[in-house]
């Protein structure tokens, strides 16, 4: 197994603590595996595997336990004989019927230390997650980075990394791709099927959704205008223009669905000179490259939407949070916080002109303040640093912790 060590790195604290431990995320991102990898780790520091319990509800051997009493009955009869520290792990929790009802009663009895993962945001936030409101850490988990996919394609040298990279930006980032042949066909029907399961469980079955075709053209929309200022009114408005209903609540409804199963990722505006969050025009960026891909097929025409959308989920894997900038009448493609860190970024495919590098640069230009500005694109010897602004090339940011 590839070590997830960004991941490791931010759990290994909480481990043996009396707090819930909780892995959010697309489906196929790696949950599973990272699970595995957090029970090596404690296995490696000698504790014995039959003080382990790794339950995971996609396997047919754990089909049976499909409330929490039925899991509560299971894990108190497992560890019955079993001595020292126990550790509980739960994958895909929430196929469990009140499973928060369970797991607040694991973790007030000190049963074991806990550790589950759930294909949903909606997760934490229904009105039975109030029973572990408070007693828990969140730590949400994406598809692969560029620089992990190198790792899993056991990728060394630097002068391959551009060719790598355009099999990045067609196949995405999902782990299982690596298990495949590295064929587009092969690949394509892979990840359209994660997508299939991906919309049919955690959207139409967990929100009993009966209108699947309205959903599927509300996703298409928002794939096809990723990275494009979308409304709810315009989503509505395209439907009526053809000829099906679908009214602006629906609309907002089904986005807020997709969205909490991490097909796409809902970002906000924020007024630069207002300092505030405008509640109206946000964007959508997808939850892996390689879905836009099998829902709409591999248009190199927009890879300027593509590399938006892989620099936006970096950000997020590295523990940013990301909203998009404006100034005026102008857009600054993100704004990046962490902590007392904050960063302003534009992604460009290449700065060709000075017509295209004033833009770029321009925009950044104008913010008043000593926060870091930087320049992305694909141009391999640019050496241009314009007032401060600092100019990198993409595919080395992303292979690199420049910040």
């Amino acid at each position: 197994m590839i070590q997830r060590e960004r991941y490791l790195e931010r759990i290994k604290p909480f481990i043996d603590k009396p707090v819930i431990k909780v892995i959010t995320g697309i489906r196929r991102c790696g949950k599973s595996t990272f699970l595995k990898l957090i029970v090596n780790s404690i296995v490696e520091k000698g504790v014995s595997p039959e003080n382990i319990l790794l339950i995971n509800k996609d396997s047919l051997e754990f089909d049976r336990l499909k409330t929490y009493q039925q899991l509560a009955t299971y894990v108190i009869e497992h560890f019955g004989n079993v001595t020292g520290k126990k550790y509980l792990f739960i994958d895909e929790v929430q196929e469990i019927e009140s499973w928060e009802k369970a797991i607040s009663g694991f973790l007030s009895d000190d049963l074991a230390d806990l550790f589950i993962s759930g294909s949903n945001s909606r997760m934490l936030s229904s009105e039975l997650a109030t029973y572990i409101s408070g007693r828990y850490v969140e730590f949400k988990m994406y598809p692969l980075t560029f620089s992990e996919f190198l790792k899993f394609r056991n990728i060394t040298e630097p002068e391959k990394a551009e060719s790598e990279f355009g099999l990045f930006m067609k196949y995405g980032g999902f782990p299982g791709i690596h298990h495949m042949e590295y064929d587009d066909e092969v690949i394509d029907q892979y990840v359209t099927s994660i997508y299939s399961t991906i919309l049919l469980k955690d959207v139409v079955a967990r929100n009993n959704l009966r209108d699947i075709i309205l959903l599927e053209r509300i996703s298409q929309f928002a794939a096809n205008n990723c990275g494009n200022i979308t409304s709810s009114k315009k989503i509505s408005d395209f439907l009526k223009s053809q000829k099906v209903k679908g009214s602006v609540d629906t609309v907002q409804n089904y986005l807020s669905m997709l969205s909490a199963a991490f097909i796409f990722h809902k970002v906000a505006r924020f007024d630069i000179k207002g300092k505030r969050l405008l509640e109206i025009h946000e964007k959508y960026y997808m939850g892996d490259i390689g879905l836009k891909h099998s829902m709409l097929g591999y248009k190199m025409n927009d890879i300027s939407g593509h590399l938006e959308n892989i620099v936006f989920l970096e950000l997020l894997t590295r523990g940013y949070k990301v909203s998009i900038g404006k100034i005026n009448a102008l857009e600054v493609d993100f704004i990046a916080t962490r902590k007392d860190q904050q960063v302003y970024i534009q992604v460009a495919y290449l700065l060709t002109d000075n017509k295209t590098i004033d833009r770029e640069f321009g925009v950044l230009e104008k913010i008043n303040d000593n926060y870091p500005k930087i320049v992305l694109s694909l141009d391999k010897f640019l050496s241009t640093d314009r007032n401060g602004i600092k100019w990198y090339n993409l595919i080395d940011f992303l292979r690199t912790e420049y910040i």
